[in-house]
């Protein structure tokens, strides 16, 4: 694959990557299944369902994007 395509594509993950950042917890929310634990000082947040969420969505389309 020559250094060009190959940079546009690393880019458009980046792009990807970063929107998903920056907008994530407005397009996703705090789902129920999200363990979310507070302390006197402290707050543990460990999206459970978000991660599980995201995973089908991404081998829904890696397995899209693969098939040929």
């Amino acid at each position: 694959m020559p250094i060009g395509r190959t940079l546009i594509t690393v880019g458009a993950i980046l792009l990807a990557a970063g929107l998903i950042v920056t907008f994530g917890e407005k397009l996703f929310g705090r789902l129920p299944g999200d363990v979310v634990i507070r302390g006197k000082n402290s707050v543990f947040y460990f999206p459970l369902a978000t991660s599980l969420l995201l995973s089908v969505l991404l081998t829904l389309g890696m397995w899209l994007f693969n098939r040929r």
